[in-house]
């Protein structure tokens, strides 16, 4: 009888914590959404302002919905130490007095490339299928148990990378894009590597088993392929119709 794949797994022994992080990050080499063709054209300058504006109004979608899908495993989470400290991610978006947050700073974003707030907050340009991608890992993270939830967040672990090429591309490239417009991903360099540290010691505190180990490793594929289909849907949008 042939047995399944989790019951093979099942009977491995689990990972060391070396190879387990080794096993996270070549899922990131892989799969992360840095080597998508919708970034590439846009870190070599070879996107157009509309298609600038597409990405931009279209990732505010999911900016918005960080929050909520925060909220969602706070929802699952039964010990107050880690809830205390999981809500930082939604202030950090949400923002408070004296701190607007990574949303305003994303809207900011959209008026220094030329949108309006009103057309950005109204959704105007949201593809569906980047509407569906983001619903669909609200979902994930409301119905899968916490700690699975949480570590589909370690795809910050590539962030940083990403965002200091792009900071550097939008500076060297789109000239007409406001400085002010940089100001969220300034702000993820120092957010990033914080929220991947807590998330990093409780998968390897908390996941004795290769079974569970597997687990967070396609919770963590699952999040790299969402943000791939939603460039996916970038791309058919605002890119094949001028290669035509």
């Amino acid at each position: 009888m042939t047995m399944n794949k989790q019951s093979v797994v099942a009977d491995e022994p689990p990972l060391s914590a070396e190879a387990f992080t080794a096993r996270l990050q070549a899922i990131g080499q892989q799969f992360y959404h840095d080597k998508h063709p919708f970034h590439v054209l846009m870190n070599e300058g070879r996107l157009d302002r509309g298609q600038i504006q597409g990405w931009v109004a279209n990732r505010f979608y999911y900016q918005t919905q960080i929050p909520i899908k925060d909220a969602a495993i706070l929802s699952n989470c039964p010990e107050r130490d880690l809830r205390r400290i999981w809500i930082q991610r939604i202030l950090d978006h949400d923002g408070r007095k004296g701190d607007e947050g990574g949303i305003e700073k994303w809207l900011q974003m959209g008026e220094a490339v030329g949108l309006t707030r009103e057309e950005m907050l109204a959704q105007a340009r949201l593809l569906p299928g980047v509407r569906y991608a983001v619903d669909a890992y609200v979902n994930f993270c409301r119905v899968q148990p916490w700690l699975i939830a949480m570590a589909s967040s370690l795809t910050e672990l590539f962030a940083p990378n990403l965002m200091r090429t792009r900071i550097a591309a939008f500076q060297r490239h789109y000239s007409w894009v406001q400085e002010a417009g940089l100001r969220y991903f300034i702000s993820r360099l120092d957010q990033a590597p914080r929220d991947t540290e807590h998330v990093m010691s409780l998968v390897l505190e908390r996941c004795r088993t290769r079974e569970e180990q597997e687990q967070i490793a396609a919770a963590l594929k699952f999040k790299c392929e969402l943000l791939w289909a939603m460039l996916d849907a970038m791309y058919l949008a605002y890119i094949l119709p001028t290669n035509k």
